[in-house]
């Protein structure tokens, strides 16, 4: 049997050591809410690390984590924070045995101030489509 993975590592700075701490507080928030979800979501890692500064959030995952759960995680902190600019993540996704589906990637850039995507990329859907079009984008 192979075991699906995906794994990330990536900071966000809310600016100041308090909102940090209280950053803590929002992510117990969505923890208690991820819970309640049928299946319950992948968790991910947080916590405020002295060599990243007081203010940045180091967010990564145990053993596989949930991109979309540290997406509103984000986008909460950036509303409540007033946070702005850009802020972006990759993640992977991999695979304990070899499999055609077992690896694969993506990124994902927030605007901080609206909570928009700006962009995001998705490996398997790229390639599918670059391969299905013979290279050619429309």
């Amino acid at each position: 049997m192979a075991d699906y993975c995906t794994h990330f590592s990536c900071l966000l700075d809310v600016g100041t050591p308090d909102n940090a701490a209280r950053a803590l507080d929002l992510y117990n928030q969505l923890s208690e809410e991820g819970a309640s979800e049928e299946p319950p979501s992948e968790a991910f890692l947080l916590s405020i690390q002295p060599e990243h500064g007081g203010t940045k959030l180091w967010m990564r995952d145990d053993d596989t984590g949930d991109p979309e759960r540290l997406i509103q995680f984000v986008k909460r902190c950036a509303a409540t924070f007033n946070l702005t600019g850009r802020w972006g993540f990759q993640y992977a996704n991999t695979c304990s045995r070899p499999r055609l589906d077992g690896f694969g990637g993506g990124a994902h850039v927030l605007d901080l101030a609206t909570g928009e995507t700006v962009d995001w990329i998705y490996t398997d859907g790229w390639l599918a489509e670059t391969l299905s079009d013979d290279g050619e984008r429309t």
